[in-house]
């Protein structure tokens, strides 16, 4: 009889459910995508329902619960923290340990879990285990990893005291190396700048990312010489006398506005040239620590193959870096390498221990199915929804649909994509994403301000058919994940005359002939497309180079600004319909916007539909 254990992460951001089978994930999920309310920190239910029933399961059929991290250790960490920030800390004492110690307080989390679970009236709950916060991480890199063995690398924020760790991986289990201790975080530090730059800190940082080949890293050196000592084998200390977040709820102060002339940007004011230049040097801060942890890495494992995950490993520039240092032959990074990955990290861990095998190890592949773990809906659940709210669509057969859509995209129309089950982790591939020509240099100001709604700088991400990757850019291996930042090819480029442009300005200069997916630097954040995980998808790209030559398409995530990624089709219709999207495909579904009804928000339109 297999083995089924239950991973769970909560409680402070991006809550998430996982379910793996005798150590396979066969289902993962955030609460977010449910609950539509960003960055969930609440207990996953509907995630965990979800789960349960993709394998039709109970509780009584799981053999245990393993939480992502260790709350009582991570509450001493806090209190040695508060009590070491004393005096100055006292507001923030006083705010923070009510919410540990009150009945029902993070103190107590497990009991919480179990309580949640038991409420859902799913079963008998079984014995809940906390694992330690980077263990989480490590497990969820290596285990669904294609690797026997491998260097595994994790870095973020903080956990309980850890920020940074390197493990050793072999079959079935994971040595740890050496570690990084809380307050030095280079997740931090980088959220510190995400902070001071004003974006929202654990959501912001990959706008700090989008927003680093504006500038110039002209504060790299004076980041190293006041904010973080970084020693020839990657480790660092940090001098937290430029930092607030020892002391109170904020990262940055007064000695950040003295350092970087002047006060911290206000959100959503005017991006300068300021923040264009400190994006570019905390990212070059960062690539310099991620290579030289990498490096030791190398050195201290003797491993080829190097396993990344952590806050830090969804940085797919310094992940790119990595990649073409040639330090290790190849790098496998976790798709939801941020807190919602440890969810699957514990439960693997804990499937490891209980005599799990790792058979996928040898079959040219990892473990996690494409990332493609969480709900799909059949076309009779989607035919239920169209016709019981009288929307307009045409059925198709598959390939048909991929000729039409390719055709449309081709026209420089833009496309939702709703299409089997959805992703896990903060990426769209394929599943639930918005699609649109990658050859119109109008593309990416269209799709950030009609669609997405969202800031003019961020950049758009390619897809691109595996076996043409090379050809469009410079990629030493594939990056099914779209976790990996690589320069477009050469062939590709296009001369640029100086213009003298500075700042988003730049947008407008022409640098390739894919330009909705080429960014001010030359880059793109890419994804491979084979034919196994997601054969509509790539049914698709191979319809649109049929059409054009072009095996590329513009891919983001199928939602808006502020919102999580659509899950069901109420959310994929209700986001085609508040948006200039021309056209929805669901399952072998076609919706034209020309032929919809007027549109109206007024009511509940969400239908209540099972999941298969």
């Amino acid at each position: 009889m297999s083995d089924l254990v239950l991973g769970i992460s909560s409680f402070y951001h991006d809550s998430a459910a996982a379910l793996v089978r005798d150590g396979v994930p066969v289902a993962a999920a955030q609460e977010e995508r449910f609950s539509r309310k960003r960055h969930d920190p609440s207990f996953p239910a509907q995630a965990v329902g979800y789960c349960l029933d993709e394998l039709g399961a109970s509780l009584g059929d799981v053999s245990a619960v393993a939480y992502y991290e260790d709350p009582r250790l991570k509450f001493r960490r806090v209190l040695a923290t508060l009590i070491g920030a004393a005096p100055t800390g006292l507001a923030s004492f006083r705010e923070t340990l009510p919410g540990w110690l009150r009945p029902g307080g993070k103190l107590r989390t497990l009991d919480v879990v179990r309580r949640e679970l038991a409420s859902l009236g799913r079963g008998r709950v079984p014995d809940i285990v906390a694992r330690r916060h980077h263990e989480s991480h490590a497990a969820s890199a290596f285990y669904p990893s294609p690797y026997r063995s491998a260097a595994v690398l994790c870095v973020d924020g903080v956990g309980e005291w850890a920020t940074t760790t390197l493990w050793h991986g072999r079959d079935t289990g994971l040595r740890p190396l050496a570690e990084i201790r809380f307050p030095h975080s280079l997740g931090l530090l980088y959220s510190a700048l995400t902070y001071f730059c004003g974006f929202k800190v654990d959501s912001g940082e990959y706008k700090l990312m989008g927003l680093a080949p504006y500038g110039r890293p002209r504060y790299a050196d004076l980041m190293k010489e006041r904010l973080i000592d970084i020693k020839p084998d990657g480790s660092f200390h940090m001098d937290m006398r430029y930092f607030a977040y020892l002391r109170g709820q904020v990262m940055t102060g007064r000695a950040f506005e003295k350092l970087f002339d002047g006060p911290r940007r206000t959100p959503e004011g005017p991006l300068t040239q300021r923040e264009f230049d400190l994006a570019a040097s905390v990212q070059s801060v960062t690539e310099e620590v991620m290579l030289r942890l990498a490096r030791t890495a190398r050195e201290r494992t003797g491993e080829s193959t190097l396993c990344l995950a952590g806050g830090v490993a969804l940085n797919c520039v310094a992940n790119g870096e990595i990649v073409r240092s040639g330090i290790f032959d190849e790098v496998w990074i976790q798709p939801a390498a941020g807190d919602a990955g440890g969810a699957l990290g514990a439960a693997t861990a804990v499937a490891m221990e209980r005599g799990a095998a790792r058979d996928h190890v040898g079959g040219g592949g990892d473990a996690m199915s494409g990332s493609l773990l969480g709900p799909a809906f059949s076309d009779a659940q989607i035919a239920e929804y169209l016709r019981g709210h009288g929307i307009p669509h045409h059925r198709l057969d598959p390939g048909s649909l991929a000729d039409d859509v390719a055709a449309a995209l081709a026209d420089g129309k833009i496309v939702g994509w709703f299409q089997g089950r959805m992703e896990f982790g903060p990426r769209a591939l394929g599943a639930r994403s918005i699609l649109g020509d990658p050859r119109d240099p109008a593309m990416q100001s269209a799709m950030n301000l009609k669609i997405k709604f969202r800031e003019s700088f961020r950049p758009f991400a390619p897809a691109v058919l595996a076996d043409d990757a090379k050809d469009y850019f410079d990629l030493r291996q594939e990056s099914p994940y779209m976790l990996v930042v690589a320069p477009v090819a050469a062939a590709r480029q296009l001369p640029v005359t100086e213009t003298g442009a500075t700042g988003i300005d730049l947008l407008r200069v022409q640098r390739s002939t894919i330009p909705a997916v080429t960014h001010v630097d030359r880059s793109a954040r890419v994804q491979t497309v084979g034919s196994g995980s997601n054969p509509a998808y790539h049914r698709l790209l191979t319809a649109f180079k049929a059409r054009t030559g072009c095996p590329v398409l513009v891919n983001t995530s199928f939602n808006v600004r502020g919102e999580p990624i659509v899950n069901s089709p109420h959310d994929a219709y209700t986001c085609f319909m508040r948006t200039d999207i021309d056209m929805l495909a669901m399952g072998n579904f076609l919706l034209h916007k020309s032929e919809q009804p007027a549109w109206s928000e007024e009511g509940d339109w969400r239908a209540d539909i099972p999941l298969d």
